[in-house]
């Protein structure tokens, strides 16, 4: 006997119970996206709504990239491909991992993804055990607490103060410690603030994960998109390239957030394992898209250093537009595509400003309290529009802010 979805209980039928698992991932209540979806069915009526919420370019992807992409498929390159990623691709990797940091690595380092995100979820899922606990450092990308949670852990959120900058606190960190906890997720050039960690705190940081025995998961996803000061990967320092993973992708460095290809260096026995996972999971990336990264990564040249350049010629565009705002106050950002604004003095959150601002001005950004609390009353601005569009929208928001004061 079918019962389609439902099972007995007794003499009656009762519905089906999804996991425990699935159902935590996302927590309940208004994230602060709302701002977002409501632009986006705002503009999708026709109302001419400036977009300043999403971090996907506004560029396409390198006609060169996409050449290769299209030469690999009409190849006939669209079979299953390697789980771990091509030898040539992760050969590329590997290489650029190499010239960029002390660490280095090599083939047996490095295992493809579909995207970062895939990335942050296989190596959280490669450290944490059912119910185990891992630091997210608050103010966060959105789906950082989401993904810890859905590797069937938990997230213990550990403020980065404004006042200091958004940079870690280690002794906080660990005073957030408790016995279950494994990992500590850190993401620098940061999403969403621009910060870059300091040089000290991450050594402060690798000094606590060897004396409690603990990984890092650093997420590098803007490691090229440094403006001010200099990228330090915690893997480059003493001990930690055995405790360390790192999540990298192509989507923000060359414009490629839809062809999802990332990746994860790590100790060759975790990557082994994540292997396993993909085997599971994913089941490898498309060949197509594999050869596309790989002519991004060794044919394309200049493109990753114009797109860094992008976003600082736009980013001073903005800091120009908003000159000295009565009500705005400007974080700037030592890395990113992101600029975050503070404008707790108009005596608004950071949700009730955006929801006003889409109302009275038709422009859209987010709420600094969709990436949790420590960035609350403040606003994330994604430099992702033409440099006429992004001066005109900052002055209207400072004209805004200084209304409201």
């Amino acid at each position: 006997m079918e019962l389609s979805g439902m099972e007995l209980s007794g003499t009656e039928l009762s519905p089906m119970k999804l996991s425990r698992r699935i159902r935590a991932v996302v927590g309940g209540g208004d994230d602060g996206w709302s701002v977002h979806y409501r632009a986006q069915a705002m503009k999708a009526a026709g109302e001419p709504v400036v977009m300043l919420t999403v971090g996907d370019h506004d560029i396409k992807t390198d006609a060169s990239i996409l050449d290769a992409m299209k030469a690999s498929m009409d190849a006939g390159n669209l079979g299953y491909s390697n789980v771990m990623g091509s030898d040539a691709l992760r050969d590329a990797i590997a290489r650029r991992v190499t010239a960029r940091t002390a660490a280095g690595a090599a083939r047996e380092n490095i295992i493809v993804t579909p995207g970062g995100q895939a990335a942050l979820f296989a190596s959280l899922t490669a450290v944490l055990d059912p119910g185990q606990s891992c630091i997210v450092l608050d103010p966060f990308y959105a789906t950082f607490a989401q993904t810890v949670r859905a590797a069937a852990g938990r997230a213990i959120l550990v403020e980065t103060p404004a006042d200091q900058g958004f940079q870690p606190d280690i002794g906080a960190i660990e005073r957030a410690l408790e016995a279950d906890t494994r990992a500590i997720l850190i993401n620098s050039p940061n999403n969403p603030t621009g910060a870059v960690y300091d040089p000290d705190r991450l050594e402060a940081l690798a000094d606590l994960c060897l004396r409690r025995g603990l990984w890092l998961i650093s997420d590098e996803l803007y490691e090229a998109q440094v403006h001010d000061g200099v990228h330090l990967s915690p893997r480059d320092l003493a001990g930690m390239a055995d405790r360390c993973l790192v999540v990298g992708s192509l989507s923000k460095s060359h414009a490629m957030t839809g062809s999802r290809l990332g990746w994860v260096v790590g100790p060759a026995e975790v990557i082994e394992r994540l292997g396993d996972l993909a085997t599971t999971t994913t089941y490898g990336i498309p060949g197509f898209i594999q050869d596309a990264g790989l002519h991004a990564l060794t044919r394309a040249d200049g493109i990753e250093a114009g797109i860094a350049a992008r976003y600082r010629r736009r980013l001073q565009a903005a800091l120009a537009a908003l000159g000295n705002a009565r009500g705005v106050r400007v974080v700037p950002p030592q890395g990113g595509m992101y600029l975050m604004l503070d404008i707790r003095e108009t005596g608004l959150t950071g949700g009730e400003f955006a929801t006003r601002l889409l109302d009275a001005e038709r422009i859209a950004v987010m709420p600094g309290e969709s990436f949790g609390h420590a960035a609350a009353g403040h606003l994330r601005i994604a430099l992702t529009v033409p440099e006429a569009a992004l001066r005109d929208a900052l002055g209207r928001i400072a004209d805004f802010a200084r209304n409201l004061v």
